[in-house]
């Protein structure tokens, strides 16, 4: 598979979603930091079922994501290697997205669906985009709205599973998948 231009920022945007630290390397710490970061933002303990369960999926990520990149085995993944496995078609596969993010989208819902209505209000989608992937608030506002397709103020499973659909296969450079993880500089 061939990585157009604007693939490319998407694929570095989101590498740097994933590294937490900034240290340049996607590490299992990185995805520890984050889904503590996350459970602690909604004030849940880390015995809470909701919690252990959003960590099983996050580091459940950080597994496959570290077995189809680390190709060197050292225990953390550049953005090469990132970059390589997408090319190569080990990541991000159409046919793939319902077994894979279902169950994570799921977990996270659990956690930042205050209201238990099944959608995200704009400030439950702040406060998890923020914890997760340091996200700017004035950024996961914009993101929340485009993703808002209906207008009615909440974004359900679906609206992110579509979204993460069109940020790894669209070229739309305007549409809600461009915007998922913020501005791509």
């Amino acid at each position: 598979m061939d990585i157009t231009a604007f693939l490319d920022r998407k694929l570095t945007r989101r590498f740097e979603t994933y590294d937490s630290d900034q240290d340049g390397f996607i590490q299992r710490s990185d995805f520890e930091r984050a889904g503590s970061r996350t459970t602690a933002a909604f004030g849940l303990s880390d015995d809470d079922r909701r919690a252990r369960r959003f960590h099983e999926h996050l580091l459940g990520v950080w597994d496959h994501l570290s077995a189809m990149t680390d190709t060197n085995d050292d225990g953390q993944i550049s953005l090469t290697e990132y970059k390589l496995a997408f090319t190569r078609r080990l990541l991000e596969r159409p046919e793939s997205f319902d077994d894979s993010y279902l169950p994570f989208l799921d977990a996270l819902m659990a956690v930042a669906d205050q209201d238990g209505d099944g959608q995200l209000g704009v400030d439950e989608y702040v406060r998890w985009s923020g914890a997760l992937m340091n996200l700017p608030p004035a950024d996961a506002r914009v993101i929340h709205a485009r993703l808002d397709h209906d207008g009615d103020g909440l974004i359900g499973t679906d609206d992110l599973l579509a979204a993460i659909r069109a940020y790894y296969f669209s070229e739309d450079l305007d549409g809600p998948g461009a915007w998922l993880f913020g501005p791509l500089g």
